[in-house]
Protein backbone atom coordinates (compact mmCIF):
# COMPACT_ATOMS: atom_id res chain seq x y z
CA UNK A 1 0.00 0.00 0.00
CA UNK A 2 1.39 3.28 -0.34
CA UNK A 3 2.00 5.78 2.23
CA UNK A 4 -0.67 8.24 2.84
CA UNK A 5 -0.14 11.04 5.05
CA UNK A 6 -2.75 11.92 7.62
CA UNK A 7 -6.03 13.58 5.79
CA UNK A 8 -9.19 14.56 6.68
CA UNK A 9 -12.68 13.25 5.25
CA UNK A 10 -12.64 15.70 1.77
CA UNK A 11 -8.84 14.75 1.17
CA UNK A 12 -9.42 10.32 1.26
CA UNK A 13 -12.52 11.24 -1.28
CA UNK A 14 -10.47 13.34 -3.28
CA UNK A 15 -7.79 10.06 -3.52
CA UNK A 16 -10.69 8.00 -3.49
CA UNK A 17 -9.20 4.58 -2.70
CA UNK A 18 -9.66 4.55 0.95
CA UNK A 19 -13.55 6.16 1.09
CA UNK A 20 -14.44 3.70 -1.59
CA UNK A 21 -13.31 0.48 0.11
CA UNK A 22 -14.89 1.51 3.19
CA UNK A 23 -18.02 2.35 1.20
CA UNK A 24 -17.75 -1.38 -0.46
CA UNK A 25 -18.35 -3.02 3.36
CA UNK A 26 -21.55 -4.57 2.88
CA UNK A 27 -23.07 -4.99 6.41
CA UNK A 28 -25.18 -8.69 6.64
CA UNK A 29 -27.92 -6.73 9.48
CA UNK A 30 -28.64 -3.80 6.50
CA UNK A 31 -27.63 -6.06 3.57
CA UNK A 32 -26.46 -2.95 2.15
CA UNK A 33 -23.30 -1.50 1.45
CA UNK A 34 -22.03 1.75 4.00
CA UNK A 35 -22.57 3.28 0.72
CA UNK A 36 -26.18 2.49 0.04
CA UNK A 37 -26.98 3.35 3.56
CA UNK A 38 -25.13 6.78 3.83
CA UNK A 39 -23.95 5.46 7.37
CA UNK A 40 -20.31 7.05 6.75
CA UNK A 41 -20.12 9.81 8.97
CA UNK A 42 -16.37 11.04 9.01
CA UNK A 43 -13.23 9.42 8.11
CA UNK A 44 -9.48 10.75 9.33
CA UNK A 45 -6.15 8.89 8.58
CA UNK A 46 -3.60 9.68 11.12
CA UNK A 47 -0.72 7.36 9.93
CA UNK A 48 -1.63 4.02 10.09
CA UNK A 49 -4.71 4.11 12.09
CA UNK A 50 -8.39 4.92 10.70
CA UNK A 51 -10.56 6.92 12.93
CA UNK A 52 -14.19 5.93 11.63
CA UNK A 53 -17.88 6.99 12.28
CA UNK A 54 -20.57 5.34 11.53
CA UNK A 55 -24.34 5.82 11.60
CA UNK A 56 -26.28 2.92 11.42
CA UNK A 57 -29.60 3.49 12.28
CA UNK A 58 -29.80 0.34 14.52
CA UNK A 59 -28.86 -0.26 18.38
CA UNK A 60 -25.54 -0.76 18.24
CA UNK A 61 -24.18 -1.35 21.46
CA UNK A 62 -21.69 -4.27 21.59
CA UNK A 63 -21.24 -4.71 17.91
CA UNK A 64 -18.38 -2.23 17.46
CA UNK A 65 -15.34 -5.18 17.72
CA UNK A 66 -17.75 -7.85 15.44
CA UNK A 67 -17.79 -4.57 13.05
CA UNK A 68 -14.04 -3.54 13.60
CA UNK A 69 -12.51 -7.00 12.69
CA UNK A 70 -15.05 -7.44 9.79
CA UNK A 71 -13.79 -3.68 8.40
CA UNK A 72 -10.42 -4.77 8.89
CA UNK A 73 -10.69 -7.83 7.27
CA UNK A 74 -12.68 -6.14 4.12
CA UNK A 75 -9.91 -3.19 3.77
CA UNK A 76 -7.17 -5.58 3.53
CA UNK A 77 -9.06 -7.05 0.67
CA UNK A 78 -8.04 -3.97 -1.34
CA UNK A 79 -4.33 -3.46 0.44
CA UNK A 80 -5.40 -1.13 3.68
CA UNK A 81 -3.58 -3.15 6.53
CA UNK A 82 -4.73 -0.40 9.12
CA UNK A 83 -5.57 -0.62 12.98
CA UNK A 84 -9.14 1.09 13.17
CA UNK A 85 -10.45 3.26 15.65
CA UNK A 86 -14.16 2.83 15.17
CA UNK A 87 -17.31 4.61 16.64
CA UNK A 88 -21.06 4.10 16.01
CA UNK A 89 -23.23 6.06 16.42
CA UNK A 90 -27.00 5.39 16.48
CA UNK A 91 -29.96 7.40 15.38
CA UNK A 92 -33.34 5.36 15.20
CA UNK A 93 -35.79 7.44 13.04
CA UNK A 94 -39.66 6.61 12.78
CA UNK A 95 -40.39 4.72 9.35
CA UNK A 96 -43.41 4.54 7.71
CA UNK A 97 -46.63 3.42 8.24
CA UNK A 98 -49.85 1.93 6.43
CA UNK A 99 -51.34 4.50 4.61
CA UNK A 100 -54.04 6.82 6.29
CA UNK A 101 -51.92 6.59 9.66
CA UNK A 102 -49.58 8.49 11.21
CA UNK A 103 -46.41 6.96 13.87
CA UNK A 104 -48.12 7.79 17.59
CA UNK A 105 -46.54 10.65 19.36
CA UNK A 106 -43.05 9.94 21.42
CA UNK A 107 -43.04 5.71 19.63
CA UNK A 108 -40.87 5.96 16.84
CA UNK A 109 -41.63 2.35 15.64
CA UNK A 110 -44.35 -0.08 16.20
CA UNK A 111 -43.59 -4.07 15.64
CA UNK A 112 -45.54 -6.46 15.61
CA UNK A 113 -44.73 -10.14 16.50
CA UNK A 114 -47.01 -12.25 15.12
CA UNK A 115 -48.00 -16.00 14.09
CA UNK A 116 -50.26 -17.77 12.07
CA UNK A 117 -50.90 -20.29 14.92
CA UNK A 118 -50.37 -21.07 18.99
CA UNK A 119 -47.44 -22.67 20.53
CA UNK A 120 -45.02 -21.52 18.40
CA UNK A 121 -43.07 -19.66 21.18
CA UNK A 122 -44.24 -15.75 19.51
CA UNK A 123 -44.35 -14.19 23.17
CA UNK A 124 -41.17 -15.74 24.19
CA UNK A 125 -39.12 -14.11 21.10
CA UNK A 126 -40.94 -11.10 21.64
CA UNK A 127 -39.95 -10.39 24.97
CA UNK A 128 -36.73 -11.81 24.10
CA UNK A 129 -36.51 -9.54 21.19
CA UNK A 130 -37.28 -6.02 23.41
CA UNK A 131 -35.19 -6.74 25.72
CA UNK A 132 -32.13 -7.28 23.58
CA UNK A 133 -32.92 -4.55 21.42
CA UNK A 134 -33.02 -2.47 25.13
CA UNK A 135 -29.38 -4.08 26.22
CA UNK A 136 -28.20 -3.21 22.65
CA UNK A 137 -29.20 0.70 23.62
CA UNK A 138 -32.75 1.22 22.55
CA UNK A 139 -35.72 2.69 24.51
CA UNK A 140 -38.22 -0.43 24.27
CA UNK A 141 -41.77 -0.71 25.59
CA UNK A 142 -43.69 -3.94 25.01
CA UNK A 143 -47.53 -4.24 24.74
CA UNK A 144 -48.90 -7.49 25.40
CA UNK A 145 -51.97 -7.92 22.79
CA UNK A 146 -52.70 -11.39 23.80
CA UNK A 147 -56.18 -10.56 25.74
CA UNK A 148 -57.02 -13.93 25.91
CA UNK A 149 -53.95 -15.44 27.53
CA UNK A 150 -51.11 -12.80 28.39
CA UNK A 151 -48.16 -14.36 29.37
CA UNK A 152 -45.94 -11.28 29.79
CA UNK A 153 -46.80 -10.09 33.24
CA UNK A 154 -45.00 -13.73 34.58
CA UNK A 155 -41.88 -13.44 31.58
CA UNK A 156 -41.34 -10.10 33.09
CA UNK A 157 -41.60 -11.15 36.47
CA UNK A 158 -44.35 -8.82 37.06
CA UNK A 159 -47.68 -10.94 37.65
CA UNK A 160 -49.63 -9.28 40.72
CA UNK A 161 -47.94 -5.84 39.23
CA UNK A 162 -50.46 -2.85 38.80
CA UNK A 163 -49.93 0.39 37.01
CA UNK A 164 -50.47 3.22 38.49
CA UNK A 165 -51.98 6.56 37.25
CA UNK A 166 -51.23 10.09 37.50
CA UNK A 167 -54.31 11.94 36.38
CA UNK A 168 -56.99 8.85 36.46
CA UNK A 169 -56.83 8.78 32.86
CA UNK A 170 -53.70 7.42 31.17
CA UNK A 171 -51.77 4.32 32.58
CA UNK A 172 -48.08 4.45 33.86
CA UNK A 173 -46.34 1.43 32.37
CA UNK A 174 -44.50 -1.19 34.80
CA UNK A 175 -40.72 -1.37 34.39
CA UNK A 176 -38.67 -4.67 33.82
CA UNK A 177 -35.17 -5.74 32.82
CA UNK A 178 -34.84 -1.95 31.64
CA UNK A 179 -38.36 -2.09 29.13
CA UNK A 180 -41.44 -0.72 30.06
CA UNK A 181 -44.39 -2.95 29.43
CA UNK A 182 -48.25 -3.23 29.30
CA UNK A 183 -50.62 -5.62 29.46
CA UNK A 184 -54.38 -6.57 29.98
CA UNK A 185 -52.61 -9.19 32.50
CA UNK A 186 -52.10 -6.33 34.83
CA UNK A 187 -55.44 -4.73 35.44
CA UNK A 188 -57.31 -8.37 35.70
CA UNK A 189 -57.24 -11.44 38.16
CA UNK A 190 -54.75 -13.79 36.60
CA UNK A 191 -57.70 -16.35 37.09
CA UNK A 192 -60.10 -14.28 35.42
CA UNK A 193 -61.18 -15.64 32.07
CA UNK A 194 -61.56 -12.95 29.17
CA UNK A 195 -65.03 -13.78 27.53
CA UNK A 196 -65.23 -10.71 25.47
CA UNK A 197 -66.04 -10.58 21.93
CA UNK A 198 -63.87 -8.98 19.04
CA UNK A 199 -65.17 -5.57 18.98
CA UNK A 200 -64.63 -5.21 23.19
CA UNK A 201 -61.06 -6.63 22.58
CA UNK A 202 -60.21 -4.50 19.63
CA UNK A 203 -61.22 -1.53 22.14
CA UNK A 204 -59.21 -2.58 24.97
CA UNK A 205 -56.40 -2.98 23.15
CA UNK A 206 -56.69 0.62 21.82
CA UNK A 207 -56.90 1.97 25.13
CA UNK A 208 -53.70 -0.17 26.36
CA UNK A 209 -51.74 1.47 23.58
CA UNK A 210 -53.46 4.94 23.51
CA UNK A 211 -53.97 5.86 26.58
CA UNK A 212 -50.40 4.55 28.25
CA UNK A 213 -47.54 6.68 29.19
CA UNK A 214 -45.12 5.61 27.17
CA UNK A 215 -42.73 8.17 27.05
CA UNK A 216 -40.13 8.37 24.01
CA UNK A 217 -39.28 4.65 22.73
CA UNK A 218 -37.54 3.89 19.59
CA UNK A 219 -39.22 0.29 19.30
CA UNK A 220 -42.86 -0.35 20.56
CA UNK A 221 -42.51 -4.21 20.50
CA UNK A 222 -46.85 -5.92 19.86
CA UNK A 223 -47.05 -9.16 21.28
CA UNK A 224 -49.60 -9.52 18.57
CA UNK A 225 -52.57 -12.57 19.47
CA UNK A 226 -52.11 -15.50 17.37
CA UNK A 227 -53.73 -16.26 14.20
CA UNK A 228 -55.33 -13.86 11.72
CA UNK A 229 -58.89 -13.86 12.47
CA UNK A 230 -60.60 -10.44 12.79
CA UNK A 231 -58.95 -9.16 15.90
CA UNK A 232 -55.73 -9.33 14.58
CA UNK A 233 -56.59 -7.88 10.86
CA UNK A 234 -58.74 -4.74 12.56
CA UNK A 235 -55.95 -4.44 15.04
CA UNK A 236 -53.38 -4.75 11.81
CA UNK A 237 -55.32 -1.70 10.00
CA UNK A 238 -55.85 0.77 13.48
CA UNK A 239 -52.48 0.44 14.89
CA UNK A 240 -49.75 2.49 12.94
CA UNK A 241 -46.93 -0.37 12.57
CA UNK A 242 -43.88 0.06 11.01
CA UNK A 243 -43.20 -3.79 10.54
CA UNK A 244 -43.89 -7.33 11.49
CA UNK A 245 -41.87 -10.21 11.56
CA UNK A 246 -43.90 -13.50 11.56
CA UNK A 247 -42.99 -16.59 14.16
CA UNK A 248 -43.24 -20.00 13.16
CA UNK A 249 -41.59 -23.13 13.81
CA UNK A 250 -40.24 -26.03 10.64
CA UNK A 251 -43.19 -27.63 10.99
CA UNK A 252 -45.41 -27.65 8.11
CA UNK A 253 -48.97 -26.74 9.77
CA UNK A 254 -47.21 -24.08 11.15
CA UNK A 255 -45.70 -23.04 8.27
CA UNK A 256 -49.05 -22.92 6.33
CA UNK A 257 -50.59 -20.43 8.86
CA UNK A 258 -47.35 -18.72 8.73
CA UNK A 259 -48.31 -17.96 5.45
CA UNK A 260 -51.97 -16.82 6.17
CA UNK A 261 -50.54 -14.43 8.35
CA UNK A 262 -48.03 -12.85 5.51
CA UNK A 263 -50.83 -12.78 3.29
CA UNK A 264 -53.06 -10.58 6.39
CA UNK A 265 -49.83 -8.20 6.80
CA UNK A 266 -50.11 -7.57 2.60
CA UNK A 267 -53.29 -6.82 2.16
CA UNK A 268 -53.32 -3.73 5.23
CA UNK A 269 -49.89 -2.46 3.65
CA UNK A 270 -47.61 -3.63 6.87
CA UNK A 271 -44.18 -4.97 5.48
CA UNK A 272 -42.93 -8.04 7.24
CA UNK A 273 -39.12 -7.47 8.02
CA UNK A 274 -38.72 -11.20 8.11
CA UNK A 275 -39.22 -14.85 9.44
CA UNK A 276 -38.26 -16.19 13.04
CA UNK A 277 -37.91 -20.00 13.07
CA UNK A 278 -38.44 -21.09 16.74
CA UNK A 279 -37.96 -24.30 18.00
CA UNK A 280 -35.41 -24.85 14.93
CA UNK A 281 -33.13 -27.32 16.56
CA UNK A 282 -33.41 -29.43 19.70
CA UNK A 283 -29.88 -30.16 21.46
CA UNK A 284 -29.69 -32.75 24.08
CA UNK A 285 -28.96 -31.42 27.53
CA UNK A 286 -27.32 -34.70 28.44
CA UNK A 287 -25.16 -35.92 25.34
CA UNK A 288 -25.44 -33.24 22.85
CA UNK A 289 -26.95 -34.77 20.18
CA UNK A 290 -28.88 -32.66 18.23
CA UNK A 291 -32.37 -33.55 16.12
CA UNK A 292 -34.42 -31.19 14.25
CA UNK A 293 -38.10 -32.80 15.59
CA UNK A 294 -40.17 -30.41 13.99
CA UNK A 295 -38.56 -30.64 10.83
CA UNK A 296 -35.83 -29.08 9.26
CA UNK A 297 -35.58 -25.84 6.65
CA UNK A 298 -38.97 -24.58 6.61
CA UNK A 299 -38.64 -21.04 8.11
CA UNK A 300 -35.78 -20.70 4.95
CA UNK A 301 -38.09 -22.10 2.42
CA UNK A 302 -40.73 -19.76 3.52
CA UNK A 303 -38.59 -16.85 3.27
CA UNK A 304 -37.20 -17.83 0.24
CA UNK A 305 -40.68 -18.58 -1.46
CA UNK A 306 -41.94 -14.73 -0.18
CA UNK A 307 -38.85 -12.72 -1.11
CA UNK A 308 -38.35 -11.45 2.77
CA UNK A 309 -35.51 -12.62 4.81
CA UNK A 310 -35.03 -15.22 7.71
CA UNK A 311 -34.02 -13.49 10.42
CA UNK A 312 -32.66 -16.09 12.83
CA UNK A 313 -33.41 -19.82 13.78
CA UNK A 314 -34.07 -20.18 17.88
CA UNK A 315 -33.37 -23.63 19.43
CA UNK A 316 -35.89 -25.27 21.44
CA UNK A 317 -33.85 -25.64 24.54
CA UNK A 318 -35.62 -26.29 28.22
CA UNK A 319 -33.55 -23.76 29.71
CA UNK A 320 -35.18 -21.05 27.28
CA UNK A 321 -39.08 -21.93 28.96
CA UNK A 322 -37.12 -22.23 32.27
CA UNK A 323 -35.94 -18.57 31.73
CA UNK A 324 -38.62 -17.34 30.76
CA UNK A 325 -41.74 -18.69 33.18
CA UNK A 326 -38.98 -17.18 36.04
CA UNK A 327 -39.66 -14.04 35.03
CA UNK A 328 -35.84 -13.34 33.67
CA UNK A 329 -35.59 -14.18 29.64
CA UNK A 330 -32.87 -15.49 28.17
CA UNK A 331 -31.39 -12.16 27.27
CA UNK A 332 -30.76 -10.70 30.76
CA UNK A 333 -30.67 -14.13 32.88
CA UNK A 334 -27.71 -15.68 30.28
CA UNK A 335 -26.48 -12.82 28.44
CA UNK A 336 -23.26 -14.60 27.34
CA UNK A 337 -24.62 -17.93 26.71
CA UNK A 338 -25.16 -19.13 23.26
CA UNK A 339 -29.13 -19.57 23.33
CA UNK A 340 -29.17 -15.12 24.41
CA UNK A 341 -26.65 -14.61 21.33
CA UNK A 342 -29.02 -16.27 18.63
CA UNK A 343 -31.56 -13.55 20.10
CA UNK A 344 -29.29 -10.50 20.20
CA UNK A 345 -28.25 -11.72 16.46
CA UNK A 346 -31.95 -11.83 15.78
CA UNK A 347 -32.38 -7.99 17.45
CA UNK A 348 -29.76 -6.72 15.01
CA UNK A 349 -30.91 -7.98 11.99
CA UNK A 350 -34.43 -7.00 12.07
CA UNK A 351 -33.46 -3.82 13.49
CA UNK A 352 -31.03 -3.59 10.46
CA UNK A 353 -33.87 -4.57 8.23
CA UNK A 354 -36.29 -1.97 9.62
CA UNK A 355 -33.01 1.08 9.03
CA UNK A 356 -32.77 0.15 5.35
CA UNK A 357 -37.11 1.04 4.81
CA UNK A 358 -38.83 3.97 4.14
CA UNK A 359 -38.48 6.49 6.42
CA UNK A 360 -41.74 8.73 7.94
CA UNK A 361 -41.81 11.87 6.13
CA UNK A 362 -44.60 13.48 7.30
CA UNK A 363 -43.08 15.62 9.73
CA UNK A 364 -41.03 17.14 7.10
CA UNK A 365 -44.32 18.25 5.22
CA UNK A 366 -45.23 22.24 6.73
CA UNK A 367 -49.25 22.25 7.83
CA UNK A 368 -51.87 23.87 5.78
CA UNK A 369 -53.99 25.95 7.22
CA UNK A 370 -56.71 27.68 5.01
CA UNK A 371 -57.94 31.03 7.16
CA UNK A 372 -61.43 33.09 6.01
CA UNK A 373 -59.70 36.42 5.66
Amino acid sequence: MPETPAGTLEYIYDNGNLAAAIGRYFDPNLRQTLAEARAIKSVALQGSRLDLVLDLGFPVSGYATELTAALQSHLIKDGFTLSIDLTLESQILSHAVQRGLTPLQGIRNIIAVASGKGGVGKSTVAVNLALAWASQGARVGLLDADIYGPSQPIMLGLAGERPNSRDGKRLVPLSAHGIVAMSIGFLVDVEQPMVWRGPMVTSALNQLLADTEWGDLDYLVVDMPPGTGDIQLTLSQRVPVSGAVIVTTPQDISLADARKGLRMFEKVNVPVLGIIENMSVHVCSNCGHTEHIFGAGGGERLATQHGIQLLGSLPLDSQIREEADGGKPTVVSAPESARAAAYFTLARRTAGELARRSRDRSGSFPKIIIEDT
